[in-house]
Parts: C-alpha cells; sequence; structure tokens
C-alpha cells in the first residue's frame, strides 16, 4: 500500500485495469443500444455493470496462461 497522496506502479496499473473495464463496459453498452435502437433508460446504469463483468470475465478467461 502506497503513503498518502502518492501511488505505486503496480497499483496505478490495476487502476488503469478498472478503467479500462469500465469503459469497456460502457462502450458494449453504447454499441448494445445502437444495433438494437434499444433505450435502456433508467436501467442504464445496471447494464453497464453486466457488461463491465463480462469485460472482465473475458480478461481473465481468454489469456493463455500455460507454461507447456
Amino acid at each position: 500500500m502506497s503513503k498518502a497522496f502518492s501511488i505505486s506502479s503496480p497499483e496505478f496499473i490495476s487502476v488503469l485495469k478498472g478503467l479500462g473495464i469500465a469503459l469497456g463496459g460502457a462502450a458494449l453498452t453504447y454499441l448494445t443500444s445502437y444495433f438494437t435502437q434499444t433505450n435502456f433508460g433508467v436501467y442504464t446504469p445496471v447494464v453497464v455493470a453486466a457488461w463491465s463483468v463480462v469485460v472482465n470475465f473475458a480478461r481473465k478467461f481468454i489469456p493463455d496462461t500455460s507454461t507447456s
């Protein structure tokens, strides 16, 4: 953990990953709305959160971490 008003490199990378996940969820919500002509209305934040979970799952699931 960093001292107050400072951030370490690994923490900064973690923040950037979170930003990428949030932006990915927002972008997928926009694309879903655009292509399906659906207005999510008051449920838009829920849809963004759901797409963000999908983006995070894909980020964890897709990389090949095998060592063979």
